[in-house]
């Protein structure tokens, strides 16, 4: 670790590469899974998707946890896709962690299927019955966290999933990470966990590396506490660590 500090109740941490990043977020979030373990027996987590994710997945899925105790959900998925394309946060997270660690259960929020009121209305439901110890996010070029972009996150949201409109900036990071060939290849709509659906979340561990997201943190952490940059809601959070890279960091005031 190069340097930490808070702002407002937000706990920040910056590491000198991502690798380094990635094996920190994962103690903590071990941690946390196994405190939960301790007290009820079980645990509930959340898990985010992207490239921002690679390190600390690939640390997280060589910590030893008792992952036959603990439901797995995750943040979003684009509307229309296959869990076969190659885009799929389904088809990620199986190939990336959850068919190596095999958790004791899985519920995947499904973009292809004919009723995604129904879909939405089953997820949440579900996430009413497993509260969560702690989500495991990143934050978008444009602030977003999930696919909660600045023209649609709602810090009052009275749904905990909703399907959305992708902003072009997201869209464009998508296409930027090498997800989808060209940008209208990209979907235009997902299915995405609500701002309060993520806030509710016992603990919040939030993973971004990389120098593209640096002007993004600099706003979280420094501008107004509001919908322009929605990724400023977690310094009103009692229990979230931000993991950064120094790329991440490079905007940050020394």
């Amino acid at each position: 670790m190069t340097k930490s500090f808070t702002i407002d109740k937000l706990q920040v941490a910056v590491y000198g590469d991502p690798t380094e990043m990635g094996e920190a977020a994962a103690d903590f979030v071990k941690s946390k899974l196994h405190e939960a373990i301790q007290q009820r027996g079980e645990a509930n987590l959340i898990l985010a998707t992207g490239a921002s994710q690679f390190s600390f997945l690939k640390a997280l899925r060589q910590k030893t946890i008792d992952w036959k105790k603990i439901t797995v959900f995750h943040l979003d998925e684009y509307k229309g896709i296959s869990d076969q394309h190659p885009a799929s946060f389904r088809k990620y997270l199986r190939e990336r962690i959850l068919d190596a660690v095999v958790p004791k259960k899985i519920h995947f929020l499904n973009g292809d299927v004919p009723n995604l009121e129904k879909e939405m209305d089953n997820y949440t439901r579900a996430l009413e019955q497993h509260p969560i110890d702690i989500a495991c996010i990143g934050i978008g070029e444009n602030g977003h966290i999930a696919f909660n972009d600045p023209p649609v996150a709602d810090f009052n949201d009275p749904k905990w999933v909703k399907l959305v409109s992708l902003d072009e900036d997201c869209r464009k990071q998508q296409l930027g990470e090498g997800w989808f060939p060209t940008l209208d290849d990209v979907p235009e709509q997902a299915l995405t966990l609500t701002v309060p659906a993520i806030m509710r979340c016992k603990a919040i561990s939030c993973v971004v590396p990389d120098e593209r997201k640096a002007v993004a943190i600099h706003n979280t952490l420094y501008g107004e506490i509001g919908t322009k940059c929605p990724a400023t809601i977690l310094r009103t959070h009692s229990d979230t660590q931000l993991f950064l890279d120094t790329k991440s960091a490079s905007r940050l005031a020394d």
